[in-house]
């Protein structure tokens, strides 16, 4: 029987970007993070504040139809619950609020790529990594999320803005973050959820021994392009010219490219570089795929790809260009394959850095760690689109097929 339809809520502060009141129901990120225009197409009621500081918040209400879909706990809700949740919420919060001060209540600042909306996945894998070590939202932690969008130079005031926020610990992704959080203090301890290099980088003087106030986990990114290119070429028999997206203003891919023009040229295979440093670049790029005749497309990872991963896997199709991405994400919005190191065991195992820091250990003293868990991704509807079929020595291989 199928379910009753369900609302996704959207909560966008009005009047200014204030703390939310801490032990509000609604979670953190739902009453901070949020940002920007909503969506179109739903249906605007306005709250009563829900502290001196916020003038008004409106909530967005997104109907989905009939499901059988399981619903994703703390996004999709029942409106009548929803309704009756909400309206707890604004009752209940100063008074969480006043009991939760009678112990220390942990603020992680989250410094993204992404909006919580698209990163929803790995926000839940680094919350359950934190409730299975003790720590709730309301009770005795709090998240502060925020995002590039995509902008890699606004992260520089993004990580300012944390440190004058008073966060006990930033939570990054990608190298930029990580290098606007280290600059921004030296204090704070700081734990990558995912970084291309961070030795090369400057971000630690070493994975055993990282010194200074940053560690957390290396996500392999660079030493794993010579697999996403000959999956390719497994794929594609007789392949001879590719390209890359590369955003080469950040300091972690130049070797990424390096890396995938030699393992190009080991197979026989022409490599051009396409340089995509801001989302306005994409479409030229792909203009430029149809000049150079490419026969298949790797992406690399930065901010840039990941606030735009549906554009460019839809912009992949429409040219019938087979494609590879490192995270599984890029798959699931419509890209052909991915392979990469798995972002949810990431963000669950940063959790663990979280809590040894809080109970004190110094950065310095917690070696970087390397993934321990790689997901190959295809999917097959996209896989049919572009008239391919996948060879059974592929299917085989492939940690899950999206149909």
């Amino acid at each position: 029987m199928d379910e009753p339809p369900h609302v996704l809520v959207v909560v966008q502060s009005i009047g200014g970007r204030p703390s939310p009141p801490q032990g509000a129901s609604c979670g953190p990120w739902m009453s901070e993070a949020l940002h920007g225009r909503a969506p179109e197409g739903g249906e605007e009621v306005l709250a009563r504040p829900l502290d001196a500081g916020v003038r008004s918040a409106r909530l967005t209400v997104h109907r989905s139809g009939p499901s059988r879909r399981p619903v994703r706990r703390g996004f999709l809700v029942d409106r009548r619950a929803f309704l009756h949740t909400v309206a707890g919420s604004l009752l209940a919060a100063p008074l969480a609020a006043e009991a939760q001060q009678a112990g220390k209540i942990y603020r992680v600042g989250m410094l993204e790529t992404r909006s919580a909306i698209l990163n929803a996945a790995n926000v839940d894998a680094f919350g359950q990594g934190m409730r299975e070590l003790g720590y709730k939202q309301g009770q005795n932690l709090e998240i502060v999320y925020r995002s590039s969008d995509g902008h890699d130079e606004r992260f520089p005031a993004l990580a300012d803005e944390l440190v004058r926020l008073k966060v006990d610990l930033i939570l990054t992704r990608g190298t930029p973050a990580a290098l606007a959080a280290k600059s921004a203090t030296g204090s704070i301890p700081v734990v990558m959820a995912a970084s291309g290099d961070p030795v090369g980088s400057r971000i630690v003087t070493g994975l055993a021994q990282p010194g200074g106030n940053v560690t957390g986990l290396s996500s392999g990114i660079t030493e794993s392009f010579p697999k996403r290119v000959e999956l390719l070429a497994e794929l594609l028999p007789g392949l001879k010219r590719i390209v890359a997206i590369l955003n080469m203003g950040n300091p972690v891919v130049p070797p990424q490219w390096d890396v995938v023009e030699a393992s190009a040229r080991s197979l026989g295979i022409e490599a051009y570089l396409l340089d995509v440093r801001r989302p306005a670049d994409l479409e030229g790029a792909f203009g430029e795929t149809a000049k150079r005749r490419a026969e298949a497309l790797v992406v690399g990872l930065d901010g840039v790809t990941q606030a735009n991963l549906r554009s460019i896997a839809e912009l992949a199709t429409k040219q019938r260009l087979p494609s590879i991405y490192p995270a599984k994400d890029y798959a699931k919005l419509g890209g052909l394959m991915t392979y990469g190191s798995s972002d949810f065991h990431m963000y669950r195992r940063a959790a663990g850095f979280v809590d040894k820091i809080f109970k004190g250990a110094k950065p310095a003293d917690l070696p970087v760690e390397q993934p321990t868990e790689w997901e190959f991704v295809i999917n097959l509807k996209t896989a049919k689109a572009l008239g391919l079929k996948i060879p059974q020595s592929l299917l085989l291989r492939a940690n899950e097929l999206i149909e």
